[in-house]
């Protein structure tokens, strides 16, 4: 298992990493979900993704369970919140906390950044960043981040609005696929100035949950071979069966750095189906948008705007 920078932070983390989503499903139970992680991490895989509203917190409580027996010193956890208050936030991180099994997180992310007031709601005085930033000093968390799948115009005015205010982040997480680079694409608008900034990239949706293969143009180790030739820390992959963990292996097992040529050859088989976004659920519907249809979780906004309108 090769391993790779992860920005300027000097970690190292396994060029594949093993998505939290797929372990919580249904037809995935809790046996096999440890036997995954587990069998991944004796072969060299040490990223592991999760989010606090993967399957109702299933997938974190059965990634923490999976961590036990000294596996939790070999990991590179990652998870990631909702909300966007302080209040929400603070909460959200001690229920990952708990159900993960651990007293602190590598990677905490603010999760779907999707929305233009997202960033101004992160960031506010009252805001999730603050939280973040408060449990890192408690030794609850090392490094903060945050991910989008929508649109990566909005990931550049995160990056924006931080940096006006004093905010660097550790680590992006984005989708980067075969169709992505036809389509509102965050390899060729966002991933350049992760990598001018020395801001971690973290690749996810290299498959699109599957859409991508019924479109019959590549295979799945095409598809993680394309990410894997991208400048990106590690590759986030769904694996609900073992023969989908030796899919991933054999895709970083059989990878070479690939030629503009072979990277245009790929693109051109992609290109008529990919130019729509119909392959691309996650940015053209609202299918994926978890904190759309659950805007609880996003927590209030900031008082101080709340008494504004009540005075007003």
């Amino acid at each position: 298992m090769p391993y790779r920078p992860m920005g300027n932070t000097g970690e190292m983390v396994s060029s594949i990493g093993i998505g939290g989503w797929h372990l919580g499903l249904s037809h995935v139970d809790e046996a096999l979900a440890i036997r995954i992680v587990r069998e991944g991490m004796d072969r060299g895989i040490n990223f592991l993704d999760n989010c606090w509203d993967y399957n109702e917190g299933r997938s974190e409580e059965r990634m923490g369970k999976a961590l036990r027996d000294g596996y939790r010193q070999r990991a590179f956890l990652m998870t990631k919140i909702d909300g966007r208050s302080y209040e929400e936030a603070t909460r959200q991180l001690e229920d990952c906390l708990r159900r993960l099994e651990t007293d602190y997180i590598d990677l905490v992310q603010h999760h779907e950044i999707q929305r233009f007031e997202d960033p101004f709601r992160i960031l506010d005085e009252e805001g999730a960043q603050v939280a973040m930033e408060d449990a890192k000093k408690a030794g609850k968390l090392r490094y903060i981040g945050f991910t989008g799948h929508k649109d990566p115009l909005m990931h550049l005015r995160m990056l924006e609005i931080a940096a006006a205010r004093g905010v660097r982040f550790d680590s992006v997480q984005m989708p980067l696929n075969v169709m992505d680079a036809h389509y509102r694409s965050f390899a060729q608008m966002v991933l350049p100035e992760l990598v001018k900034r020395q801001i971690a990239p973290l690749a996810m949706k290299t498959m699109a949950n599957g859409h991508i293969l019924r479109s019959g143009t590549v295979s799945a180790i095409e598809c993680l071979q394309y990410a894997l030739n991208l400048p990106v820390a590690t590759v986030i992959t769904g694996i609900d069966t073992i023969a989908i963990l030796e899919q991933a292996f054999e895709a970083v097992k059989t990878f070479r750095p690939m030629s503009e040529e072979q990277v245009g050859a790929l693109l051109a088989r992609t290109a008529e189906k990919g130019r729509r976004g119909e392959f691309e659920l996650f940015k053209t519907t609202s299918i994926y948008d978890g904190t759309g249809s659950n805007p609880e979780w996003l927590g209030e906004e900031p008082r101080r705007l709340r008494d504004a309108v009540l005075t007003t």
